[in-house]
């Protein structure tokens, strides 16, 4: 396979048809089936599922992906290195981030680098924790902000801590006013979030060896917060989280306190790219502020 393939193949994947791969690529969709179809001969397997709603990996695919994004970012890294040295400021940069830093940072981040450096192409991709870590270690995105507690092996820059609240419908009254005591959330009824997505509240549970009770397992923060301003239970919150949440709830401080560190991750700290090193130069000068 040459490296046209690989972008071929990567486009596809990322634009789910043939079709909408070669008007990104500007190429004609029978020189996609075709280059596919080659590299598939080549290979001994099927890459692609076809079908009319348009092609999914296969399981081949699925597995062979990673390798594919290793070569494309080797590329991509020797092309910034190549302008780097013409003294150009050209490149991209993909990052990875959890909801609460898309919405309290990322918008300013990305308007003050893109002021400073206009030809460099900023991508971001939102998901979850797990979606964070496993975009890093496949090269999906080249820098991810994450939590202490999710980072796993990958090396972290702290960069700021989040307290952690504890959120209560309208009415609940805690034993001790202005405040809520650890052993008290033993004897509540919980909004739980899956583990990928509140690691850091699990690690408090842990940690404190509570065993709570909980009827309510969503996915995002605002649902886990609606739930509780509907009087289903309680939650437990970053304070980042609650920036402008649209729904009647108190948030009360913890006793003794937690937080969770955000920090700033990537796959190999020793070989960014040019416009990746200037994008994590950045994040560090702004949270530093």
């Amino acid at each position: 396979m040459t490296l046209l393939s690989y972008q071929i193949f990567q486009t596809v994947v990322e634009q789910g048809s043939f079709q909408r791969a070669a008007e990104v690529l500007n190429l004609t969709p029978s020189a996609i089936s075709h280059a596919i179809s080659t590299a598939e001969k080549e290979l001994g397997f099927p890459l692609f599922n076809r079908n009319k709603n348009g092609v999914t990996l296969t399981s081949y695919g699925e597995n062979l992906q990673p390798y594919i994004l290793t070569v494309l970012n080797s590329d991509a890294k020797l092309q910034q290195a190549i302008l780097e040295f013409n003294g150009l400021t050209h490149g991209s940069v993909k990052i990875g981030t959890f909801s609460s830093v898309c919405n309290s940072f990322i918008p300013e981040l990305v308007t003050t680098f893109s002021k400073q450096h206009p030809n460099i192409e900023i991508k971001i991709y939102q998901g979850t924790y797990d979606d964070v870590y496993n975009w890093i270690k496949t090269g999906v995105v080249d820098l991810g902000f994450l939590s202490e507690s999710s980072c796993k092996e990958l090396a972290i820059t702290p960069l700021c801590e989040d307290e952690l609240l504890c959120i209560v419908p309208k009415g609940f009254r805690p034993r001790h006013k202005g405040y809520i005591e650890l052993p008290e959330l033993k004897d509540q009824r919980f909004v739980s979030q899956r583990e990928s997505t509140d690691a850091d509240i699990q690690n408090l549970f842990h940690k404190h060896r509570l065993t709570i009770r909980s009827s309510c397992h969503v996915v995002d923060d605002l649902s886990t917060i609606a739930m509780v301003a509907a009087g289903l239970g309680i939650c437990i919150m970053p304070k980042l989280v609650m920036q402008n949440i649209p729904y009647d709830v108190d948030a009360y401080p913890l006793k003794p306190s937690e937080h969770r560190t955000i920090g700033l991750c990537c796959a190999n700290p020793d070989l960014m790219p040019p416009a990746v090193k200037s994008m994590h130069r950045h994040i560090l000068k702004y949270f530093k502020k």
